[in-house]
């Protein structure tokens, strides 16, 4: 359905403004939102995009300035309200109840019940079944959402979403977690939302996106509007430049990295896969890593990459067969604590469940795996702690107003941020990033990207997974493609393409392509 122009709009903000203690989120926003169109609101982390998004959505009922949603003054008490309106919401951090089924997560608060008044578990299976299949995904409603990787969980997000069949429908970052194949299948079903004449805003940090869907775009910065222009008549460029208030500089990475010698060596990984048809999650995984090199890993989702990770971690929770060499010595970490004290680190994908620790502050947060270091005996030191905190909230660049600050004040890339900083004070050698660009922001990015530079040169080993192909391309030195558990390519930054990745990655047959460095 095309906007109409001229008509009233769908929603108002005006003069919106929001104060935490000793930040201020949200300062005097104001700008309309045509009915039926896809507004895209970008901005940096902590430009206050989120914030104002749970004030439109009753996830924060108390706010300052006006809201008029259908020409009428909105103060939603709660999301409930909000639903109840005709406003829902997809989370960027997801919020599901991991002990339930994707089914009944689906109609959390909303559960269909028969004639006796007892839960309609089959009903709401086959209704939540076919909002699945709206979104191409094989997902099985009788599925535990806790048994369920994060790409899943997103998507499931997103079906309950499209079960309230609202009218105005809020996306907070909701390819994130997606792989290329699944933002594809989301594009479609945003179409078909579009045709049933559904307003959309949009949320997200990839310019690509923002081009290809929006119909208008608004930048947020520091928590202030500063513009709101017609898709057609601006540039990535320029919204990437209002986003930050300066040019982000072009990236100087090292284009030809000498690598030293092998740092880890992994020989015919397998990993079971109790109880499911393909029998392993990984199978026969060989490869190397090199002293101060990115080794990047590609492949769709559920093609093992985080399962590789955790193994090479002690995080699995199935015993893997095959050897692990690390610095020429055979290692099996039964935990991560071993893993940390060897030298390797994980930086997971799942920042809230398995990353953040949202009772604890900024300090405790980054300090939680080398807090010996700020002891003396039995006490702790809490200058020489809030040193350490300070050091990474310096050195990574994060906005928040101190390290006494709540983590969960910050915005989701600058929690990502603590929980690197937190990995780097562990001084590893082998460095593990599973999609730690998830929810950062271009320039975020960027200064991300120059550190991991900056590590390599220090003689840090890297291995790397994006969603992201673009970002494997522009980072590592080689890419190492699975699919289906299987190793099926492997290219030097010089021969990598998207084409070629993505050809490996549906391959899932013996190795399709190699290039050896």
């Amino acid at each position: 359905m095309p906007v109409v122009k001229g008509a009233p709009p769908i929603i108002s903000i005006r003069a919106v403004g929001k104060q935490y203690p000793g930040v201020r989120a949200l300062d005097q926003i104001s700008f309309d939102v045509a009915r039926g169109e896809l507004h895209s609101i970008c901005g940096e982390n902590g430009a206050g995009k989120s914030t104002l998004m749970k004030i439109l959505s009753g996830v924060i009922p108390d706010f300052e300035g006006e809201l008029l949603v259908c020409g009428r003054t909105a103060n939603f008490r709660s999301a409930r309200e909000a639903e109840q309106a005709g406003v829902s919401i997809i989370h960027q951090e997801l919020n599901l109840v991991e002990e339930l089924s994707a089914a009944a997560n689906i109609f959390l608060g909303r559960e269909l019940r028969n004639g006796l008044g007892l839960l309609a578990h089959r009903q709401m299976e086959t209704a939540a079944r076919a909002l699945l299949r709206e979104l191409e995904c094989e997902i099985d409603p009788t599925a535990l959402a806790g048994s369920l990787r994060v790409g899943d969980q997103q998507l499931l997000e997103i079906a309950k979403a499209l079960s309230l069949q609202s009218e105005i429908l809020i996306m907070d970052e909701p390819t994130s977690a997606l792989t290329e194949t699944e933002v594809e299948r989301l594009y479609r079903v945003i179409e078909r939302l579009r045709e049933r004449g559904v307003t959309i805003l949009y949320i997200s940090h990839k310019m690509d996106e923002v081009f290809r869907l929006s119909d208008r775009i608004t930048v947020l910065r520091d928590g202030r509007w500063v513009s709101t222009l017609e898709r057609t008549e601006t540039t990535p460029r320029e919204i990437t430049h209002l986003m930050v208030g300066r040019e982000i500089e072009s990236l100087q990475l090292s284009s030809h990295r000498q690598a030293g010698p092998t740092v880890m060596q992994v020989d015919h990984l397998s990993l079971p896969w109790p109880g499911h048809a393909r029998k392993w999650r990984l199978k026969d995984v060989s490869f190397s890593l090199r002293q101060g090199e990115i080794l990047g890993f590609a492949g769709l989702m559920g093609a093992g990459r985080t399962e590789l990770f955790e193994c090479l971690f002690g995080a699995a929770a199935d015993r893997y067969e095959g050897r692990v060499l690390l610095n020429g010595q055979e290692v099996r970490f039964r935990h991560p604590a071993e893993a940390t004290q060897a030298g390797v680190a994980l930086v997971t994908e799942d920042r809230k469940r398995l990353g953040l620790f949202s009772q604890m502050n900024v300090r405790e947060n980054i300090t939680l795996c080398t807090l010996r270091q700020a002891t003396l005996g039995p006490f702790l030191l809490g200058s020489k702690e809030r040193q350490m905190a300070t050091l990474m909230v310096d050195q990574l660049a994060v906005k928040t107003a101190g390290v006494s600050a709540a983590v969960t004040s910050l915005s989701g890339g600058n929690q990502q941020k603590c929980i690197i900083g937190r990995w780097l004070l562990t001084q590893p050698r082998v460095l593990l990033l599973d999609d730690p660009t998830r929810g950062i922001d271009v320039g975020a990015k960027a200064e991300l990207y120059r550190l991991m530079n900056q590590l390599c040169d220090e003689g840090i080993s890297i291995m790397l997974t994006s969603s992201e192909l673009p970002e494997l391309l522009t980072v590592a030195d080689r890419i190492l493609v699975l699919c289906e558990g299987r190793l099926t390519g492997e290219f030097s930054r010089a021969e990598a393409t998207e084409q070629k990745i993505m050809e490996a990655a549906t391959a899932c047959g013996p190795l399709a392509a190699t290039e050896q460095t």
